[in-house]
């Protein structure tokens, strides 16, 4: 690894980490916050969602901006805009402030994030990329894992808004750095596609809106299935509207890798599997097993430790024997995890009998996630990694969504809170969802090429053509 690329990799890692850690650092606050700002759970819901909305929704329009303004432009642009969020998330008065605070946190994640993938994929030929992308989502799955343990650390010794106020000095010295040791770049389309951006935009917000409004509104409701509905109409306009425009945001072609086609939506159902199995698991331990926010934050840190050791060895690993077998292998160990924690999970179950469920579906997880990462980018051209980067971040985080909209909706149905019995009974048919995604992944997965046809860009459209 040459100095320039230890640079490009460490800042970009360092920013991702940011974005990651603010995904699920609340999870174990939520607690503290419900009680300080008198929030109901469907409000907790979107302190978590509002995020992932925003962030959902523009991250195409994110690494669009990158590839057309320059890269380093709006990676730095975004990194501000966060860090000014994040003291805004830090100074609310209430709960609705914190929400909108944190959907301004998702625009600035939404600028950062893709093009934090693409910078490092363009800085690493393909026989080096498996690994530096490894050490990258060693560093983000850190965040990821770690969020509930830090915001516990946090919500417990200090209080919960420094949960926030922690960002804004990492985003100064980033900031700082990006601007000296990382070169400019833009990407291969010097048009904007605007007409692209407002159809993905719209549709994207539909779609999402429907997800995380599904369980307070009532999935059967105008609101859920017209926001659904025409999301999904917007998404299908979208799609035609790139398949004729000479500058497309998002070249249709690249649907027709393999690799690409598969290697999305399997990575989708990790996010799902992921943020459901979160978004729960830090409240059952205190709703149970009556730890405190600290005490949860340090049963979740086994995952952290399998991510640190899993991901660097898997996107090594990936590099040589290619990416399917670690991403079916990984969804196989996560559906094991998980359906272990909903069959043995009851008010009187110990710490030591879900940890073995915890460490399998850590270790799945992190080999799953650097492989389809590696697929997905391998099979489009550099000058185009931007834009597969934006698709990847953009599903994985609607898979996010998806996977706590659905497992809320399962939990609710199932069970409550007001003992730790009904607890448990919602909280166990939630982690059955769960499962469910992650087998769900796997049968994808199975799809992938082999190491081979993984490895093949798609190729180039002819010139003149204005079909994708």
């Amino acid at each position: 690894m040459t100095a320039k690329q230890a640079w490009v990799l460490a800042l970009a890692s360092l920013a991702s980490f940011m974005m990651a850690l603010d995904s699920l650092v609340v999870t174990t606050a939520l607690s503290t916050i419900r009680a300080d700002l008198t929030a109901s759970v469907e409000a907790l819901e979107w302190t978590v969602n509002a995020y992932n909305l925003a962030f959902a929704v523009l991250l195409l329009t994110g690494a669009a901006l990158g590839d057309r303004f320059g890269r380093r432009r709006v990676f730095t642009a975004g990194l501000a805009l966060f860090s000014v969020a994040s003291a805004a998330c830090a100074l609310s008065p209430d709960i609705g402030t914190l929400i909108a605070a944190r959907a301004l946190q998702g625009v600035g994640a939404a600028m950062v994030l893709p093009l934090s993938l693409t910078l490092i994929s363009a800085a690493f030929p393909p026989p080096q990329r498996g690994r530096a992308m490894g050490l990258y989502l060693g560093i983000t799955g850190l965040a990821t894992f770690s969020g509930p343990f830090v915001g516990g650390v946090i919500a417990q010794g200090l209080a919960w808004q420094w949960i926030f106020w922690l960002n804004l000095p990492i985003g100064l010295v980033a900031i700082a750095l990006t601007a000296r040791r990382v070169a400019e770049s833009v990407g291969p389309n010097h048009r904007f596609d605007l007409p692209g951006v407002a159809l993905v935009t719209a549709g994207a917000f539909g779609v999402v809106w429907a997800l995380v409004r599904g369980n307070a509104a009532g999935w059967t409701s105008v609101e859920v299935l017209g926001a659904l509905l025409g999301g999904v109409a917007l998404v299908i306009v979208f799609v035609r509207w790139e398949q004729r425009t000479a500058t497309p945001m998002l070249p249709m072609r690249f649907f027709r890798a393999r690799a690409f086609a598969t290697a999305n939506p399997a990575n989708f159902c990790v996010f799902a599997s992921l943020y459901g199995t979160l978004f729960f698991l830090a409240q059952y331990f205190q709703t149970v097993h009556g730890t405190d926010a600290l005490g949860a934050g340090l049963r979740l840190m086994p995952w952290t430790a399998t991510l640190m050791v899993c991901a660097p060895i898997a996107g090594a690993l990936a590099d040589r024997y290619g990416e399917r077998r670690f991403v079916v292998g990984g969804l196989l160990l996560q559906t094991a995890g998980s359906a272990w924690i909903a069959v043995v999970a009851g008010p009187g179950t110990g710490y030591g009998e879900l940890l073995p469920a915890l460490v399998v579906g850590g270790i799945g997880l992190t080999m799953a996630m650097p492989a389809a990462q590696k697929a997905v980018v391998a099979a489009v051209r550099p000058a185009e990694i931007g834009q597969a980067s934006g698709v990847f971040m953009m599903l994985r985080i609607l898979g996010g969504v998806f996977g706590v909209a659905v497992a809320v909706a399962v939990f609710a149905a199932a069970g409550g809170y007001a003992s730790p019995e009904e607890f448990t009974t919602g909280f166990t048919a939630a982690m059955g969802s769960v499962a469910g995604f992650a087998f769900a992944g796997l049968l994808i997965a199975l799809g992938m090429p082999g190491r081979r046809l993984a490895t093949t860009a798609v190729p180039p459209r002819p010139a003149g053509s204005l079909s994708a």
